[in-house]
């Protein structure tokens, strides 16, 4: 039976209509995502960024032979408690470097104790109503400020929250990754080049591919079970080490670069290969010669992507016991050591104010350094893939 034209016309505008529904559904999504997004940095921002600023104050600095002995005795009384005890405790090491020091009575510009650097930020603190008058006087002498915090960058993690930094989980953070991609680059790569190019199409090879792409799915987590039962457990790697980390973090990172490899190679016009095999060139030949470096670039780009993954993990790191108290930047790969992630999650457990701001200013920290990295991957794969 025929439809009529106003049956037609119906339809139609029931089908434009369910049409322009999906579209503003669609909108809202991705308008509330990026309100979302907004609402996470601005509070982050708001948060963090008062960490980049430290408290300090002028004080005069007695290095006489008991301060050696008594590093309070280095300060006068009523601004004792307001100088940052991490501070005073390195002047014994100082006089002792350097000797000329002894005897000698300096103005210098200190590290203050972090319920002054609160104060000075407008925070609430528990000082008493004396220190406030002391911190107000020496701020209308201009002998109390906020400097740019250099020790958030330079300074290990401490337990006065004033002292406390990124460094070691910074370099501790760049050994794992050494060790991620010395392992999880070369396997990945030669294992997307095999089953790609090589492999056969049977049974085997297809079990491999699926249990590939469903390890790529998997919680973090069970990673790092995994890396405790072999690498520590089985192998005896020192455990909190970068070592076990970075072989860890590999075993996560191999799925991605594995797919993202065999994406790479298989965007490889068969024709390169053709062109090989008509000159003379064996299978291994064409691949080495050819079709491996035509898709280096995707390859580069998957491999930087797995890498900022691997960097922002936590889980499987917490299992194999880098959460540790790490204050010093550990200096080998089988040292203790720990990571930005397990350190913004370590401040983030203290109940000081000033371990917010820094938990805070850490994921900015490490926000900049994945957004550096997945910039650096677009950038690889605009300037060198291949259109064909």
């Amino acid at each position: 039976m025929a439809q009529s034209l106003d049956d037609i016309s119906r339809q139609l505008k029931k089908r434009h209509r369910r049409s322009a529904q999906m579209k503003w559904l669609s909108m809202s999504a991705l308008i509330a995502a990026g309100v979302f997004l907004v609402l996470f940095l601005t509070d982050m921002l708001i948060k963090g960024l008062p960490a980049f600023q430290q408290g300090y104050i002028e004080v005069e600095i007695d290095y006489s032979e008991r301060a050696a002995e008594l590093p309070l005795a280095a300060v006068q009384a009523d601004v004792r408690d307001l100088v940052s005890r991490g501070y005073l405790r390195l002047i014994p090491g100082r006089m002792a470097e350097n000797e000329s020091l002894l005897g000698t009575q300096r103005m210098e510009w200190v590290l203050a104790d972090d319920e002054v650097d609160q104060y000075l930020k407008g925070r609430q603190t528990g000082l008493k109503d004396k220190q406030i008058a002391v911190i107000d006087r020496l701020a209308e002498q201009g002998r109390a400020e906020l400097k740019f915090n250099t020790g958030f960058f330079t300074n290990g993690d401490s337990k006065l929250p004033e002292m406390a930094g990124l460094a070691s989980a910074a370099i501790g953070s760049v050994l794992v990754l050494i060790v991620t991609l010395a392992f999880a680059f070369p396997v990945g790569v030669m294992t997307a080049v095999y089953l790609e190019e090589f492999a056969p199409d049977n049974r085997f090879t297809r079990f491999l591919e699926i249990n590939i792409n469903n390890l790529a799915a998997i919680p973090s987590i069970l990673f790092g079970l995994l890396g405790l039962a072999i690498f520590i457990n089985f192998f005896g790697v020192p455990r909190s080490s970068a070592l076990a980390g970075g072989l860890t973090l590999g075993l996560m990172t191999l799925p991605i670069i594995i797919i993202t490899s065999r994406a790479a190679l298989s965007a490889v016009p068969d024709s390169i290969r053709h062109a090989a095999f008509g000159v003379g060139a064996t299978r291994w030949q064409a691949v080495r010669d050819h079709v491996l470096p035509l898709s280096m670039p995707g390859i580069f780009t998957g491999s930087i992507i797995g890498l900022a993954q691997a960097l922002g993990e936590t889980a499987p790191l917490i299992i194999i016991g880098m959460i540790a108290y790490i204050p010093d930047a550990p200096t080998s790969f089988t040292q203790a050591a720990t990571v930005l992630p397990a350190q913004i999650f370590t401040w983030a457990g203290m109940p000081e104010s000033s371990y917010v701001e820094r938990t805070a200013a850490g994921i900015l920290v490490l926000l900049t350094v994945l957004i550096s990295l997945n910039a650096t991957a677009v950038y690889l794969r605009k300037k060198f893939e291949h259109r064909w």
